[in-house]
């Protein structure tokens, strides 16, 4: 399990990896030479994290990811930017709910797609989505 925390940072990897990447990259701050240290593993967390699945301030979970400004296939954030799923402040993807939602099924206080749901406008295929998508959220937290 190297951890390395040279100049104003850590960086710790967990030691199996798996494809050439650690199973968990956990890293911040500054490296010896003054640039941000980048988590990269396929559970990626850091400031800045590139993983299969990222915790980050900035990240790309290229299957979620979980912070303030995300790029991946889904991501709750508050600019989660996805072509799936997103959920945040800025959210985009074919379902994204948010303050600002951008989607083919849009759920926020201002919604652009082709079915959304927001104050004063109410696509019945958005509702009829959302309200699905909320019952089975609910079987499956069960």
């Amino acid at each position: 399990m190297p951890r390395v925390d040279n100049g104003h940072g850590f960086e710790w990897h967990s030691g199996m990896e798996f494809y050439g990447y650690p199973l968990v990259c956990i890293a911040g701050g500054k490296d010896e030479n003054g640039r941000m240290r980048v988590a990269k593993g396929w559970l990626a967390i850091g400031q800045f994290a590139i993983g299969l699945i990222a915790f980050a301030q900035v990240g790309i979970g290229a299957l979620f990811g979980f912070g303030q400004c995300i790029f991946g296939v889904t991501a709750i954030a508050q600019a989660a930017i996805t072509p799936l799923f997103g959920v945040g402040q800025i959210a985009t993807g074919y379902v994204a709910i948010g303050q600002l939602a951008m989607g083919y099924y849009a759920l926020g206080q201002v919604a652009v797609g082709i079915h959304t749901w927001m104050p004063g406008h109410s696509d019945p295929a958005a509702v009829e989505f959302f309200r699905q998508l909320w019952q089975w959220l609910r079987h499956a937290l069960k």
